[in-house]
């Protein structure tokens, strides 16, 4: 602790406290297709929270193959945001998700478009 100190100058500092919200984290909400609002029970969401949602689900209801912890056996709710695959891996979630979120292409075309407009 004295080389700390020594370094330093015996001078210690207080951080502020961490905040939790959306905006200080980075993490935005988004409006989603109406089948995901309708299984997480909102209309905007960030993409963690989806995927925090459906694994309360599924751990919720049991729904982890017991041979295979690694797979998914979707229920009908599921069904309906997973395109009625009967069985998925956990790593395919976030891919099944991803339509489900709106695209930025949109925004990517009006930035290129503007660039070359300036030129």
């Amino acid at each position: 602790m004295t080389a700390f100190s020594r370094v330093f100058g015996g001078c210690r500092t207080l951080m502020a406290k961490a905040t939790s919200n959306a905006a200080a984290t980075g993490i935005a909400t988004v409006p989603v297709s109406k089948t995901l609002a309708s299984f997480a029970g909102e209309s905007e969401l960030s993409r963690a929270t989806a995927v925090k949602k459906v694994w309360e689900h599924i751990k919720g209801n049991n729904l982890q193959n017991p041979e295979n912890r690694k797979e998914i056996i979707c229920d009908d709710k599921l069904k309906t945001i997973f395109e009625g695959k009967d069985k998925v891996g956990f790593t395919e979630i976030a891919k099944l998700l991803s339509p489900h979120f709106p695209k930025s292409g949109l925004m990517i075309c009006l930035c290129f478009f503007l660039s070359k407009s300036k030129q």
